[in-house]
Order: C-alpha cells, then structure tokens, then sequence
C-alpha cells in the first residue's frame, strides 16, 4: 500500500505521554502511530480540519533541563503558533483544563469562525477556532 503525505504541525514534549493525551482529547483526534518518541495523531478520516499532529519526545539531555510550572509558564516568545478547529470553544475549556490547559484572552471574529488562544500542559500557546456563520467543520 502506498503512503499518503499531507501537512500538519510538529510539538515537541518534555511529558511525551501527557502532551499526545492533551491534544487527542482536545482535538477529538486519533492515535495512529506511537513509538517511545513519538506520537501521531490525525483527525478523523484523517482529514482536514487538523491534519496529523506529531507530538514528539524532546532528547532526555535537553528534557531534564526544563521544568514545567503548575500551572505552566506560557511560552509567549516563539515564531510560530499553530491552530486547531473545534466545534465549540465550551467544549474545549471543559476538556483542555481538565487535562492541564486552558483557553485564555479574547475571541475575535475571522470568516466563518471565531477564535481565541489556549496553552497545553507545557505553556505551548495554540490558536483555536470555532465555527460561527454556518462554517462546519470538514468531515
């Protein structure tokens, strides 16, 4: 069988285990590989909205070397800032700060969607979208 290609987005993890199980549940994705580095995750059908997510494990050396607050310290100073689809923004605070995130700060309106910010157990900040207007989300 041949392999299919598409885009997604790369996190890497201090905590392999608590990071993939934060954006499964959050993201209503599917665990479709795992190794004791990684772990891929891919939307339903693996299709869009969300394509693959590959959480993975950072390099032991390098791991020890960060501690991870509770509640974490927000990483505010990267270059780059994925975002993610979810049907409704209640639903994804119920989950994300049950698992050790939260959403946080304003909404603002694009087209068909509103959206808002949240951080993952590790302070990795994420942009979440929801559907407003009649947008849905891809099958």
């Amino acid at each position: 069988m041949a392999a299919t290609i598409g885009s997604g987005t790369l996190i890497y993890a201090k905590d392999l285990a608590r990071l993939a199980a934060f954006y499964r549940q959050l993201l209503s994705m599917a665990e479709v590989h795992a190794t004791a580095e990684l772990v891929v995750l891919r939307s339903p059908a693996g299709c869009l909205p969300n394509g693959d997510l590959i959480v993975h494990q950072i390099p032991a050396h390098i791991a020890e070397t960060i501690v991870v607050a509770s509640p974490p310290e927000l990483r505010e100073d990267t270059a780059i800032k994925p975002f993610f689809a979810v049907a409704s923004f209640a639903e994804a605070q119920a989950r994300a700060s049950s698992l050790g995130g939260a959403l946080f700060g304003p909404q603002y309106q694009g087209p068909g969607f509103l959206l808002t910010n949240a951080y993952d157990p590790e302070g990795n900040i994420v942009q979440l979208r929801e559907p407003i207007d009649g947008a849905r989300l891809a099958p």
